[in-house]
């Protein structure tokens, strides 16, 4: 497969290596910083990303930019028949969605969205565990640290127009989209954001507290203000069992369950080992034909969710 990325970040690297060490033929890479382009050898280099898809014959484009560059390329990408994955959120506002799906819809090319977490060995088991299992509560906590230095390493980061939000819409959208797979799609939110610890450094909430209502309810919490980062948990109530589940472990009422060793991390611990696994799958699927599972709609659920969140400001606000 002829790859390509599109930004040379921290999660952009993150897709290189795995495809390095999934065989692919990585053929161009585009960033507009010519520093991150210089560390990379035999491999063309483009600054513009419109010439590299109108020049390079792309069988895959791997979308690694900051979040309100996503809709433009993604859809760019899909008109000219590239597959695409493209990393968390698919895009920031509600018009860019319906602008995503259309081009997706209308392009012969798929689309994959990185939630690379519903591939942990954990949210497995918790997915297969629970199936037509009556679920009478479900939460989800995140307790991780981002300081002045996080906000101010690129900048686009904290910024409402160019991030389009902060804890909910970068990392605890995965935690929420964890509950969205496992529970069901929730219909309503009620929620609050907060800037704890870091006013006049970012424009965009550090702290979310937020009730999700549907056919199961669920809650969940996050905040960017702890002091160290602390592994994300998911908490079931189900037939008078709890079950905790971390990105590596599972408990069913304090017993620990014996998962398969969890994939090595790469970047971040708090990334969980999921891209390997998300990418081999999202290649195998282009190279035979088949429908990638988590394409443009399923994308977009927990997104549309973080939005209502956003819309929410402490009232009931439907998603």
């Amino acid at each position: 497969m002829k790859s390509a990325i599109i930004g040379l970040g921290v999660i952009g690297k993150v897709h290189y290596e795995v495809l390095r060490s999934e065989g692919e033929d990585i053929v161009a890479l585009c960033d507009v910083d010519f520093d991150k382009l210089g560390e990379y050898e035999d491999v063309k280099k483009y600054y513009d990303y419109k010439t590299m898809l109108d020049v390079e014959k792309l069988d895959v484009v791997h979308v690694c930019t900051p979040h309100y560059l996503h809709a433009e390329m993604v859809i760019y990408a899909l008109q000219k028949g590239v597959n695409v994955l493209c990393e968390k959120p698919l895009c920031i506002n509600e018009k860019e969605i319906e602008n995503i799906l259309a081009a997706e819809k209308a392009s012969s090319a798929q689309l994959g969205v990185c939630f690379q977490n519903r591939y942990n060995n954990s949210s497995i088991f918790a997915k297969e565990y629970l199936k037509g299992k009556k679920i009478e509560s479900a939460s989800g906590t995140l307790k991780w640290h981002r300081d002045e230095a996080y906000y101010k390493s690129a900048p686009w980061r904290g910024k409402l127009a160019t991030e389009g939000g902060g804890v909910l819409i970068n990392q605890a959208i995965h935690t929420l989209d964890l509950l969205c797979w496992i529970v069901g799609m929730p219909k309503e939110v009620e929620g609050v954001t907060s800037n704890v610890s870091l006013k006049g450094v970012i424009e965009v909430e550090d702290t979310v507290k937020a009730t999700y209502f549907g056919e199961q309810d669920f809650s969940l919490f996050a905040t960017n203000t702890s002091c160290q980062d602390m592994p994300i948990e998911l908490r079931f109530l189900a037939e008078n069992e709890q079950i905790v589940i971390t990105p590596d472990s599972a408990e069913i009422n304090g017993k620990t369950v014996d998962l398969d060793k969890a994939p090595k991390s790469l970047g971040k611990a708090s990334y969980g080992g999921g891209h390997r696994a998300l990418i081999h799958d999202f290649y195998d699927c282009v190279k035979n034909g088949k429908k990638f599972w988590i394409d443009g709609e399923e994308g977009v659920k927990a997104l549309r969710a973080v939005l209502a969140t956003y819309h929410s400001n402490g009232k009931r606000f439907e998603i």
